[in-house]
């Protein structure tokens, strides 16, 4: 059967609605009586989840489980005020009930009025990914199999690797929402994550890690088909800690820095991406806060926010308040363009939604989150860009960081990292962070890469305690002046 958002919203009524006898109409009547005490906004988010484990920890099966999650959450808005309730139970009753809860807490009259009827209809919109379930043809074995296969390879690749930790997620999530002003859609979104950690030592005992993987909303069946996939994760892993133990202090001081293509892009992410959500711009506390239409970057900086690229780990068809998945230009040729919005903020804010309203799961509420953020490609070669630099850093992968979105402040730490020196990439070297804040590392960037690339598939995104996969890209890029924290040499 070819796929499309219609099919999907079959499929969404009989995983999520008829088992438990709800009805459309039963739908309507539950928005309606949300909004009885008042409130400007209402919607039903209903979901089931299906998330299936497997770890394999030097040689054997350490780990393996499986576990479903359905419910229901009820949100009423009225202002700046939310009321919110959930239910695991999906049902007449238990949608209704959790709607006065709801309604209690966000309130906004006395006592019950009549509320006005409200209608639902879904419009067709185009589909990111596949919604055929995330683990057809695949058996157990071939999973265990695939993951014996990964740390076979691990050992046999050098004698120093001594420990190798493999393992396998995938998700089949199907949601539906409603809301109060006509909303209706579903989908249905696979999701596989792959990966793979090992240490090595050297004879003196030094010890180090190396970590990869990938993934995305694909089929388990279609990355596992893949020809060379898995092995690269393996080969990758086992380079990095190999690269690290030889690797030297890294330096400290102010120096240009060049940043990889790729994952490493998970510093705009943090440094630029969080500071444009909508909600921190709303209050006035993101460092972009009233600069739409302002620099904030060089001109060689054009940064996008994208869920409707297929198959990326942060694609959406459409996000968890049912607004379609979009490609929305938040810096264009350095000048501020625009925030990633959800329903509430961009309410709020005199804008439109903008398709990033993101939730953990129907125990959460919504809130503006990046999908897939990226930089798009520049004009240079990457090994123009290395030539440029007479003494630098060049950061070719991150472990992580933080980032203070009131200030824009960051501290990165690189996993795999080199010196530069007369243009030539040299000596490998380890604990180098990268310290700055968002605003200021933009207007630095003085070229871009002509090689665009995206992570593999492993991105997780965290904010207000809530978690989502999200999908991070950028090309090679010089800044011109960063700090460096290391060793001092």
């Amino acid at each position: 059967m070819h796929n499309t958002h219609e099919s999907n919203l079959k499929l969404a009524r009989q995983r999520l609605l008829e088992p438990g006898n709800v009805s459309l109409a039963d739908l309507e009547s539950a928005l309606a009586h949300a909004l009885s005490t008042g409130g400007d906004f209402a919607d039903l988010y209903f979901q089931q989840s299906r998330l299936e484990a497997w770890t394999l920890e030097d040689q054997k099966v350490k780990s393996g489980s499986h576990s479903i999650d359905q419910g229901v959450g009820v949100r009423v808005n009225s202002g700046e005020k939310t009321g919110f309730a959930y239910a695991e139970s999906i049902s007449p009753e238990g949608i209704r009930e959790a709607a006065t809860h709801a309604r209690s807490i966000a309130k906004s009259a006395p006592g019950d009025s009549t509320p006005a009827p409200v209608k639902v209809a879904s419009r067709e919109v185009p589909l990111m990914y596949t919604a055929d379930d995330v683990l057809s043809r695949v058996e157990n074995r071939q999973i265990i199999d695939t993951l014996r296969g990964m740390d076979a390879r691990a050992r046999a690749s050098d004698p120093r690797v001594h420990k190798v930790v493999c393992s396998l997620v995938t998700a089949q999530e199907t949601m539906l929402v409603a809301a109060s002003d006509g909303t209706l859609a579903a989908d249905v979104r696979p999701m596989v994550k792959i990966s793979i950690q090992v240490m090595a030592s050297d004879n003196e005992g030094r010890m180090e890690m190396g970590f990869a993987g990938g993934g995305g909303r694909r089929t388990l069946g279609e990355i596992l088909d893949t020809p060379g996939l898995v092995d690269s994760f393996v080969d990758q892993a086992v380079k990095t800690a190999l690269i690290n133990l030889k690797a030297k202090p890294a330096p400290a001081g102010t120096m240009p820095v060049v940043v990889g293509s790729g994952w490493p892009g998970v510093l705009l992410h943090e440094a630029i991406g969080h500071g444009l959500e909508g909600d921190f711009n709303r209050k006035g506390s993101s460092a972009f806060s009233g600069r739409i239409g302002e620099r904030v970057a060089s001109d060689a900086c054009t940064v996008i926010d994208s869920g409707i690229l297929p198959g990326r780990r942060g694609s959406l068809t459409v996000d968890d308040e049912g607004t379609p998945a979009a490609e929305n230009v938040l810096i264009e040729k350095g000048i501020l363009r625009g925030y990633m919005q959800d329903k509430l903020n961009a309410r709020l804010m005199g804008m439109q939604p903008t398709g990033n309203g993101r939730r953990e799961s129907f125990a959460h509420l919504p809130m503006p989150r990046m999908t897939n953020t990226y930089m798009l490609a520049g004009e240079h070669d990457p090994e123009e860009i290395i030539a440029s630099v007479d003494k630098g850093l060049y950061a070719v992968n991150f472990a992580g960081g933080q980032v203070d979105i009131t200030n824009g402040k960051f501290v990165f730490s690189a996993n795999e990292a080199y010196l530069i020196e007369n243009g030539k990439i040299t000596t490998p070297v380890k604990d180098a962070t990268l310290i700055g804040d968002g605003p200021t590392v933009l207007t630095r960037v003085s070229m871009v890469g002509n090689d665009l690339a995206f992570d593999q598939g492993l991105g997780v995104c965290g904010k207000d305690g809530q978690s989502v996969p999200v999908g991070i890209g950028q090309p090679t890029l010089r800044v011109d002046e960063l700090t460096v924290g290391g060793t001092q040499l």
